[in-house]
C-alpha cells in the first residue's frame, strides 16, 4: 500500500474512533471526544464541554503561566533524598519513550492540523454548574434520592447505525431508580435522558453506574463469578498535595484501598487490572509491595499518559520534578486461585512502556482508554456485559 493511502486510512480510522496509531511507534494519539461519542446515539459531547480548560480565555491562561513561572523561579535546588532518587531513575527510564512519542506527534501534520482546528470546531460554551454528587451522598436524605431515566425507543436500520445515522424516536418510557448504593442501568440501544433535581444527564446506550462510598463496594460482587469483571480500571483518590490545595476532591490514605475485593470482583477466568498512580515513589512502592499482592494482582506493564496543549507542545517541562506532564497507568492480571497456575502461564504478554497522548480535560479527569487500548491486551474471554461493568466500577472509584 502506498504511503499516502496508508496515511489516509489511518486518518479515516482516527475520525471514526478517536485513536491514531503512529507508524512503527509505541505511541498513540487519543481524542477523548471522538472516543466517547462512539457510545452515544442521539446526543454528542462537544469539544468545549470536554476540553473546558482549553476553551478558557487567553488572558486567564497567560496569568496562570505567569504565576507558575514566578513560583518556579523561587525554587532552590537541593540534593534528592533516597526516594526522590528512585523516582528520578524511573523518570529517566520512561523519558526515552515519551520523547520518542512526542517526536512522533510533532512529525505528524495530520494530527497537528486537527489540534490547530480544535477550537474552531465550535464556540466556547458558558461554564455549567455541576451538582456535587459526593456532597449529596453525605447528607441524611441520600438514601431517598431518586433519578428518572427516560428510555426512548426508536428504529434505525443496520446501515444507519453503522454510519452514525440518526434514530427515529417512537416512544419514551420513564423508569425511576434510587440514585445512591444502587445500580442505575440503561439497557437499551439508545441514549437515555436522566433527570435529577431538575438537571438533565445523558446515559450512553447499554451503560450503567453505581455511586456509593468505599464501604459498599461489596454490593458489586457478582453472585456468579462467570458474570464478573474482566477489565477493572481504578482511579483512586490518592493523597496528594495538589488536590488538597485546590480543594478539588477528598483524598483517602493508601491503606483504605487494601480492602478492595478485586479478586471477588474478577471474572472466573481472571481480569486485567489498570490502576492510575501518581509519580510519587512512596506510592509506587506501596502498590508493588503491598497493594497488588493483597489484591492478588501480578504486575505486567506500565503505560504513560503524555499531556499536550493544542499546539502539540507538552503542558509543562518534561523534567520538572514535582509537576511532570504525564501520569502512569499500571497494568496487571488478577487470576482466581482455581486457575492460578494454568492462567499465568498462558497469559498474553502486555507491551511495556506504551504511551498515549492527548489534551487533558477537567482537573484529574482521565482519558477514556477502556476500549481498544486495553482490550487489545485481554487474553481472557470477554462477555458482552463485562466492559459496561468495568466502566461503572472505574466511575465509582474515581468519584468517591
Amino acid at each position: 500500500m502506498a504511503e499516502n493511502e496508508r496515511d489516509n486510512d489511518k486518518l479515516t480510522t482516527f475520525e471514526k474512533t478517536g485513536i491514531y496509531r503512529f507508524e512503527k511507534s509505541n505511541a498513540v494519539f487519543i481524542d477523548p471526544v471522538r472516543v466517547l461519542n462512539r457510545h452515544y446515539t442521539r446526543f454528542k459531547l462537544s469539544p468545549s464541554a470536554y476540553y473546558s480548560r482549553f476553551f478558557d480565555s487567553a488572558n486567564s491562561n497567560s496569568q496562570s503561566v505567569c504565576r507558575k513561572r514566578k513560583r518556579k523561579a523561587k525554587t532552590t535546588s537541593r540534593p534528592l533524598n533516597e526516594k526522590e532518587q528512585l523516582a528520578n531513575q524511573r523518570h529517566l527510564e520512561a523519558r526515552v519513550f515519551m520523547l520518542k512519542a512526542h517526536e512522533d506527534l510533532l512529525g505528524n501534520n495530520d494530527i497537528l492540523e486537527f489540534l490547530r482546528n480544535l477550537r474552531g470546531d465550535e464556540a466556547a460554551e458558558g461554564a455549567s454548574v455541576e451538582q456535587s454528587f459526593v456532597e449529596l451522598g453525605t447528607v441524611w436524605q441520600a438514601h431517598m434520592y431518586e433519578i428518572t431515566l427516560n428510555h426512548c425507543h426508536g428504529d434505525r436500520s443496520n446501515n444507519e447505525s453503522q454510519n452514525g445515522g440518526s434514530c427515529r424516536i417512537q416512544s419514551c418510557e420513564p423508569k425511576t431508580f434510587l440514585l445512591f448504593e444502587n445500580l442505575v442501568v440503561n439497557e437499551t440501544s439508545n441514549d437515555a435522558e436522566a433527570i435529577f433535581l431538575n438537571n438533565k444527564y445523558i446515559l450512553p446506550k447499554e451503560s450503567s453506574f453505581f455511586m456509593s462510598d468505599l464501604g459498599k463496594i461489596h454490593n458489586l460482587i457478582p453472585a456468579d463469578s462467570d458474570r464478573g469483571f474482566n477489565l477493572i480500571v481504578i482511579d483512586p483518590p490518592w493523597e496528594n498535595s495538589s488536590a488538597r490545595q485546590k480543594l478539588k476532591y477528598q483524598t483517602l490514605p493508601n491503606r483504605f484501598f487494601l480492602s478492595l475485593p478485586i479478586k471477588k470482583l474478577s471474572h472466573t477466568e481472571g481480569a486485567l487490572v489498570a490502576l492510575w498512580v501518581t509519580n510519587r515513589e512512596k506510592l509506587r512502592a506501596f502498590v508493588e509491595n503491598e497493594l497488588f499482592p493483597k489484591w492478588g494482582v501480578k504486575y505486567m506493564a506500565t503505560m504513560y499518559w503524555l499531556k499536550v496543549k493544542a499546539d502539540g507542545l507538552l503542558i509543562g517541562d518534561l523534567d520538572l520534578f514535582h509537576h511532570r506532564p504525564y501520569e502512569c497507568l499500571l497494568l496487571g492480571y488478577c487470576v482466581k486461585e482455581a486457575v492460578y497456575c494454568d492462567r499465568y502461564f498462558g497469559l498474553k504478554p502486555i507491551p511495556d512502556n506504551q504511551v498515549f497522548i492527548s489534551i487533558p480535560g477537567d482537573y484529574s479527569r482521565k482519558p477514556p482508554i477502556g476500549g481498544e487500548l486495553l482490550y487489545d491486551n485481554l487474553s481472557i474471554s470477554r462477555q458482552q456485559h463485562a466492559p459496561r461493568q468495568s466502566a461503572q466500577y472505574s466511575y465509582f472509584l474515581e468519584r468517591c
